[in-house]
């Protein structure tokens, strides 16, 4: 009888991240379908180590990974530190490599060196090219999320930036805290006008969810897609807008600005920026196919905001305007509800991993590999 396949569940070492690729509901399934759940104890993750124990997984040291046998499977969600050495095992992980990323030659050559197999979850799709599983949800909800709580910040204090922010256990808490903000911040100012671009995918849907939820009215939400964005930007309705919400997904095909530094220059100018907030939801700012074209650095929790300062009068670029504009650029915003997001998208991932035993005949698989195999032969020699 041969042994069971074994998925390693991996800590995760970014800041600030809480969620995992594994919930103890996914694994007590795996092991019911006769797998062997390895699970590294984490002071970070939502879940307690004591869950996955609950459950049947077995309890490993956090960082153990690199040491575990070379057929052992392991499941992360972000990148992996930024090292040379050489990865030996099957990875099953966001990567961030495969669109010519800052720094993805270095990220990708460490597979093939290895002999170590990369299965990006970000390309993980069914027939159809839909991913089986994504974020893309909860991103958007705790973007626009985040886009109120610096609008109202802005307003209350408006020399400081938003502070850092912590996760909230659920999204009730998360709607309870800016439905306060948005009621102290109204008494300066009227509900703000947002503009999404991506509104009818997943990113979209969950931004406008969070916008309802937090009581902004339909009438002060303007909804785009491809039908709106395809005379070409930059758009002018950006600008003029007070908060603007991106939600596009990033492909390698180009795409025209949306909004420029001159164009919100010139805006100002005529005395038509009202735009205070940016939520890049997308978030590439190092791609050259980032149409946000007003800033070059990712945020984070502890630092959520990036102030787009050259637009000032005093600054030199000469737009009259003294409205702050803030971006926020954060790449696992799904982190502010670590568990529920982390629910959700396992739940969609589950039925793909109840056949990684199969993996080199299940299709989901054999496509994720495949891509792989084409992504390390376009590396340079």
């Amino acid at each position: 009888m041969s042994s069971p396949a074994v998925i390693h569940l991996r800590s995760e070492c970014k800041q600030f991240e809480h969620r995992s690729a594994l919930t103890p509901t996914a694994a007590k399934s795996l092991i019911e379908h006769g797998y062997a759940v390895n699970v590294e104890r984490s002071p970070a993750r939502i879940f307690k180590d004591e869950e996955f124990e609950a459950v049947g997984a077995t309890l490993v040291p956090e960082g153990s990974w690199p040491e575990a046998p070379e057929s052992h499977l392991i499941l992360g969600l972000k990148e992996l530190p930024e090292e040379d050495t050489p990865l030996k095992h099957t990875h099953i992980q966001f990567a961030h490599c495969y669109k010519e990323q800052s720094g993805w030659q270095q990220v990708l050559r460490r597979f093939p060196r290895g002999g170590g197999t990369l299965y990006d979850l970000e390309f993980l799709t069914d027939p159809k090219g839909r991913r089986v599983a994504a974020f893309g949800s909860s991103a958007g909800y705790c973007g626009a999320a985040l886009a109120l709580l610096t609008y109202t910040h802005q307003l209350l204090n408006p020399h400081s930036p938003l502070p850092a922010q912590s996760f909230y256990p659920t999204a009730p808490d998360l709607q309870k805290t800016i439905k306060s903000s948005l009621a102290s911040s109204l008494k300066h100012a009227p509900s703000p006008k947002i503009l999404i671009i991506g509104a009818l995918g997943r990113c979209g849907s969950g931004a406008i969810s969070l916008l309802k939820a937090a009581g902004i009215p339909a009438a002060d939400i303007t909804e785009w897609d491809m039908a709106e964005t395809a005379r070409g930007g930059p758009f002018e309705e950006i600008a003029e807008a007070d908060i603007f919400i991106n939600c596009v997904y990033l492909g390698n095909a180009p795409i025209p600005p949306f909004v420029t530094k001159e164009q919100l220059r010139q805006a100002g100018r005529e005395g038509r920026r009202n735009l205070s907030v940016v939520c890049d939801v997308s978030c590439d700012p190092t791609s050259p196919n980032n149409p946000v074209r007003i800033y070059d650095t990712w945020t984070s929790f502890s630092n959520p905001t990036v102030s787009v300062s050259d637009l000032s009068e005093q600054e030199g670029g000469g737009d009259g305007n003294p409205k702050p504009l803030s971006v926020i650029a954060i790449d696992h915003l799904p982190s502010l509800l670590p568990r529920e997001a982390s629910e959700d998208f396992c739940r969609d991932l589950l039925p793909s991993l109840l056949v990684l035993d199969r993996r080199h005949e299940a299709e989901v698989w054999m496509r994720a590999e495949k891509l792989f195999g084409e992504k390390v032969a376009s590396l340079p020699a």
